[in-house]
């Protein structure tokens, strides 16, 4: 074969474009997003390795492995999808994917699922979570938690942000630690193996009005995070 001039770079981003086609292809599973990750980043790396591999140089193996790994990490994303990982975040909480904000006022809704153009937001309802003044997790919030992480599994490259929030009843100071305490028991479960970032947002963000016990349930909730990239970001205490 004759030889050509490329970076490895460039070899992996034609990766891209080759196996582009393959997502159109009736054998692949479209709405599995796992599936599409993980055979996007297996044909990436396939292809990538092979033309590092094919290009002019001296050392063909370590281009063929740094066209390999960025072939990899290019089809990986391309097959990734955070509308796919809310619907399954959501089936695997037994719930369905709702935007509507005012959805978490329905005192029969333990768990809110939602999808935003940057990340995946689940809303757990401190009533389920914990007793009282407590931040050890309650056995259903705990088997909550876990299909989760089993799911996560998945996902090694999705960064979690974990948030706690109080109602405006006791101390500013006494409400912020309890809501950080609770966000970290969260996080123990869910940091095994992705990026956690935790914050204890005190009674900031209410969801509505401290006037009445049901309200103040609701403001007194946990909130999960899911985001494919580190600078969408946000802090969700404002």
């Amino acid at each position: 074969m004759k030889k050509f001039s490329m970076k490895p770079w460039v070899a992996s981003t034609m990766a891209l474009f080759l196996l582009s086609g393959c997502y159109n292809q009736p054998g692949l599973v479209k709405d599995n997003s796992y599936e599409r990750t993980k055979t996007g980043a297996a044909l990436g790396a396939v292809t990538g390795a092979l033309i590092g591999y094919n290009t002019k140089g001296h050392d063909k193996g370590q281009r063929a492995l740094i066209g390999g790994l960025l072939g990899a990490a290019l089809g990986g994303a391309a097959g990734y999808s955070l509308d796919k990982q809310a619907n399954e975040v959501a089936n695997a909480l037994g719930t369905g994917v709702n935007n509507d904000p005012l959805a978490a006022l329905d005192p029969r809704k333990d768990i809110i699922v939602s999808k935003y153009p940057n990340y995946v937001k689940m809303i757990f309802r401190d009533k389920m979570m914990f007793a009282t003044n407590s931040a050890t997790l309650q056995p259903n919030a705990q088997y909550k938690i876990n299909k989760v992480a089993t799911l996560l599994e998945r996902y090694p490259q999705t960064i979690v942000g974990i948030a706690g929030f109080t109602d405006n009843q006791g101390s500013f100071s006494y409400n912020q630690k309890l809501s950080k305490a609770r966000a970290v028991s969260v996080a123990k479960i869910l940091g095994k193996r992705n990026q956690v970032k935790i914050k204890g947002c005190s009674y900031a963000k209410p969801i509505a009005p401290n006037d009445t016990a049901q309200n103040r349930a609701l403001n007194r909730r946990v909130e999960v995070y899911l985001y494919s990239d580190a600078s969408k970001m946000t802090d969700p205490c404002r």
